[in-house]
């Protein structure tokens, strides 16, 4: 017999992953138990739960990693800074890191970069090399050729044409995210 070991999530600083850890321990536990019941009988484990009970297990698991991970960089950056304060507002309410600002700065290790398109000319040659380095998520209102080979030239991760829509950009961001 294994002592008990009490375990005490509520007081996570993220309640998100003490939930889904909580669930994962009960998912784990009827598992456990239906196995031990099944050798103590002698009878033939139900399958059918088990396996349905290890689904549910690897799901959690994963949310768990999910929730786990510190949250994304990103600096949102537009010539309008109302706007890029907004954005970034908005980012942090879905877990983000954001900032704005109205100008490039250097780039944190795996920040990603939220650009308005109309910033590229003004940018000095440093700044240029940077952004390419970046891969950005390029934000522009300009739906125009010139504007989207521009972007291409920018090596851009994604293409958003204003207004951008909150769920469309936070999807840009994991699939940026995911190329790191």
């Amino acid at each position: 017999m294994r002592p008990y070991v009490e375990s005490d999530t509520s007081s996570s600083p993220r309640p998100d992953l003490a939930a889904r850890l909580h669930r994962l321990r009960s998912t784990l536990a009827r598992l456990k138990a239906e196995l031990e019941l099944s050798e103590a009988d002698g009878t033939s484990p139900p399958i059918d739960r088990l396996l349905a009970d290890l689904d549910e297990a690897f799901a959690l698991l994963g949310a768990v990693e999910e929730a786990s991970q510190p949250p994304a960089h990103v600096l949102v950056v537009d010539d309008d800074g109302r706007l890029a304060e907004i954005t970034a507002r908005g980012l942090r309410r879905l877990g983000y890191a954001a900032n704005s600002s109205s100008t490039l700065r250097p780039l944190r290790a795996r920040e990603v970069l939220v650009f308005d398109l109309s910033l590229f000319a003004g940018l000095d040659a440093a700044a240029k090399k940077s952004a390419r380095a970046a891969r950005p998520i390029v934000v522009t209102g300009a739906t125009d050729p010139t504007s989207r080979a521009l972007a291409s030239s920018l090596e851009a991760s994604d293409y958003l044409v204003k207004p951008v829509e909150l769920d469309d950009l936070a999807a840009a961001i994991k699939r940026r995210m995911a190329e790191s």
